[in-house]
């Protein structure tokens, strides 16, 4: 509908316009909102008192109007209705402002409607992150500027006007983001799909649907990227309208990247395979991570040269809070994977290490079976700490698991993640390997997973 950010700043002047949460995808939406004349009123749960002082000082220099806890949402009287990511536009609250003629939207959907360059967009249960920030370091290769943001952290909206036509947007996206999106990227990406956000989504299959959002309104000229390992991710075939390419870490594909048994990388067009570089050249362990790097350059394939493709592979070392080692400590390391939300992505985990592990587990309930991951667990997991309350599910879970009375696991509950810190401390010896891999959010004690990582790297740093 809008041409480009310049018009539609200038059709917010006057506007009043409801902003929804102030986090990361909002807490710069509502300043430029409101320097291009806007009248807006910021909605937030939390009262006054939880936000920073110089937080509130800016909003009220900007003239921002607040509507804060318990009743944030009671007032919703403006023509536009912003909501944050992590609310499901079924929200009773949402669907009651639509209902009276309201215009609700989001700063990714606005974003993506008006970004004037090309933009790769992914989703998945696991890996989003990794793969976006993977394929940003790819299309760095050819030079131009890049912009990555979207579910990973930033929020672009705000930086619309810096945005070149001749730049690239590489943009995560969450089912919460793609449930209302009725516009696609020119390149979808689906990592893989699994149950994941199950205590928010009505069903699977309202969070299927979410993520086949991402193809659903491409044209013909787009591309779409999944994956062929996949089930869920490969039935969006019959979705795609424009080029279809595949990635494999288990057999070849006709368009895509795919690895063989011997670890060798290739990129196939039409059936001509190019090999392109052995696993062992990438610096991120793990054979999830070699799927990434699949992910990432059957999407890039094209408008990255091959050897600026290996040369990313090889010198991207990850990303904060995904397998991060922390430290080693009397010969014991300490690896960070807070990213772990899900029993999947625990699994991925667990399987990009030999040996058997000590992992401090549990957390806030998704509503997700454990069982999935609980065969991998009793192979790969020498003690198992558990907290928080999903500890008694995980327990349970392993404890039925083929094999379990002959692996010998320990498993042990602690009061809380410093609590099993302390025990995993106490409970490991030389050449032992730590890993903090909850299989679940953080929301029983943290108000995210970042946070929830960093408290456990200040913790083993401290020991």
């Amino acid at each position: 509908m809008y041409f480009d950010a310049k018009r539609f700043f200038k059709m917010m002047d006057g506007r009043k316009i409801d902003v929804i949460g102030f986090g990361v995808s909002n807490s710069e939406l509502v300043f430029k909102l409101a320097e291009n004349g806007a009248v807006v009123k910021l909605h937030d749960k939390r009262t006054a008192d939880k936000l920073r002082p110089e937080q509130l000082d800016r909003l009220k220099a900007a003239g921002v109007a607040l509507s804060l806890g318990e009743s944030y949402l009671d007032d919703l009287d403006g023509q536009i209705v912003f909501r944050t990511p992590g609310m499901p536009f079924t929200h009773p609250a949402l669907t009651a402002a639509r209902e009276k003629g309201k215009i609700v939207t989001s700063e990714l959907e606005v974003f993506i409607d008006l970004c004037p360059c090309p933009i790769f967009g992914i989703t998945g249960s696991d890996g989003k992150t990794t793969t976006s920030s993977l394929i940003a370091a790819m299309l760095a290769k050819t030079g131009k500027t890049v912009h990555l943001g979207g579910n990973i952290g930033k929020p672009l909206l705000s930086i619309l006007d810096k945005v070149s036509e001749n730049d690239y947007c590489v943009i995560e996206l969450s089912s919460f983001q793609l449930l209302s999106m009725r516009c696609s990227p020119d390149v979808a990406v689906v990592t893989n799909v699994s149950p994941n956000h199950l205590d928010v989504h009505k069903d699977m299959q309202e969070y299927i649907d979410a993520k086949r959002n991402i193809v659903l309104h491409q044209n013909g000229f787009c591309k779409a990227v999944l994956s062929a390992d996949n089930e869920i991710s490969r039935s969006f075939t019959a979705d795609v309208r424009g080029r279809l390419s595949y990635f494999s870490r288990t057999h070849e594909v006709e368009n895509g990247a795919w690895m063989d048994e011997n670890g060798d990388i290739y990129h196939s067009n039409g059936g001509r395979a190019v090999k392109l570089f052995n696993r062992s050249e990438i610096r991120l362990p793990g054979l999830h991570n070699v799927e990434n790097v699949l992910t990432a350059i059957s999407a890039v394939w094209g408008a990255v040269s091959p050897k600026g493709i290996q040369e990313a592979a090889s010198e991207f070392s990850g990303v904060e809070h995904r397998i991060e080692f922390i430290r080693e400590l009397d010969g014991v390391r300490w690896y960070n994977d807070s990213i772990a939300t899900t029993p999947s992505r625990m699994k991925a985990g667990l399987l990009s290490f030999e040996q058997k592990l000590t992992i401090i587990a549990g957390g806030y309930d998704k509503k997700i079976p454990f069982e999935p991951m609980a065969e991998t667990a009793v192979k790969k997991i020498k003690t198992l700490i558990l907290s928080g309350p999903t500890a008694p599910k995980i327990e349970a879970a392993v404890r039925a698991a083929e094999g379990f009375e002959q692996c010998g696991m320990k498993i042990i509950h602690a009061e809380n993640v410093a609590d099993a810190v302390t025990i995993a401390r106490e409970n490991t010896a030389e050449g032992d390997i730590v890993i903090l891999s909850p299989a679940c959010a953080s929301f029983d004690a943290f108000p995210n997973f970042e946070e929830r990582g960093r408290y456990f790297k200040k913790l083993v740093r401290e020991l």
